[in-house]
């Protein structure tokens, strides 16, 4: 039987390969170009021949064969305007390219943007995979944290990671937190309400995360994101009592929040940022009956907020 390939060993050998030939100056990743030049060295038998934009309702991307296998193409939907989730899409579709088109009884790959909650624990593990592959692809770790040494990390610094790795900055932000041993949660939300959220490890350690079940999360009162001057970016951060955010953490712990509001996509960004503290047992779970963790909610509806 063979082996699954790993999603992040494939991005890094790749980008250890980029970094050779091109330096490390070589961002942001022209991964379309990528796709292309590197499955014809590596897969001459059964190369991506084309990669292009069509109008696809109901998808973000596909990866799809010609009959006897020997071709494949990418097909990221041409309605998306923001280049940065562009990237990410053919990105992702490569990693199926690389991890998944050789499994048995695989033909295309359809990846859609609804809610996958009904899909099988196979195919949503498959999505997860192609989402690693392309951040790591996207925005090595190693590189990242070289852009952000010595800073306090604010929304400017992770904009100028966006511009230098041509991607989203729900994206930038979601790979900051991966890493970053800080207390640090992004929220997205829409209409007052969040839509979902990220923690980092410390967070959700501390219990610095939020629960989904079928009730909806209003945005708490107090908060910047609930500031009436809603279009208003604030992107250096403002103080706040954490316990605004986290009702389980001490009166005197501060937090800093930061807010972007994007228009084109009517949804606010908050980045939230606190001092560390021991980790502390959080609240049984009959004190919260039927109800998941975010990261236990995301993983399972295959959302791919990255984009």
């Amino acid at each position: 039987m063979t082996e699954p390939k790993r999603p992040m060993a494939e991005a890094n050998g790749i980008s250890a390969l980029l970094n050779q030939v091109l330096g490390p100056e070589r961002f942001p990743v022209k991964v379309a170009e990528l796709a292309l030049e590197y499955s014809q060295q590596r897969f001459p038998k059964s190369p991506i021949t084309k990669v292009h934009g069509a109008t696809l309702p109901c998808l973000e991307g596909m990866l799809k064969p010609n009959k006897d296998r020997t071709r494949w193409l990418i097909v990221y939907d041409a309605a998306v305007t923001s280049p940065g989730r562009t990237q990410f899409t053919i990105a992702h579709e490569f990693g199926h390219y690389l991890l998944h088109r050789e499994l048995p009884g695989q033909g295309e790959f359809l990846c859609s943007t609804e809610d996958t909650a009904g899909w099988s624990g196979g195919v949503r593990a498959m999505e997860s995979d192609a989402d690693k592959f392309a951040a790591t692809l996207l925005m090595p770790f190693d590189d990242f944290r070289r852009q952000v040494a010595g800073a306090t990390v604010n929304l400017d610094v992770l904009g100028a990671c966006a511009d230098r790795y041509g991607a989203s900055m729900q994206a930038v932000i979601r790979r900051w937190i991966e890493f970053t041993p800080e207390r640090a949660v992004m929220v997205v939300s829409r209409s007052g309400f969040i839509q979902w959220s990220w923690s980092s490890q410390t967070a959700m350690k501390t219990g610095a995360f939020f629960r989904f079940g079928r009730q909806t999360i209003p945005i708490p009162e107090g908060s910047l994101a609930s500031s009436p001057m809603r279009s208003v970016d604030e992107r250096e951060g403002i103080t706040v009592p954490a316990r605004i955010w986290f009702a389980g953490e001490p009166d005197d712990m501060p937090l800093r929040e930061m807010r972007i509001v994007s228009d084109q996509y009517d949804f606010v960004i908050s980045l939230l940022v606190m001092p560390d503290r021991k980790p502390w047992e959080t609240q049984e779970e009959e004190d919260a009956p039927g109800l998941e963790s975010a990261i236990e909610r995301f993983e399972r509806r295959g959302q791919r907020p990255l984009r």
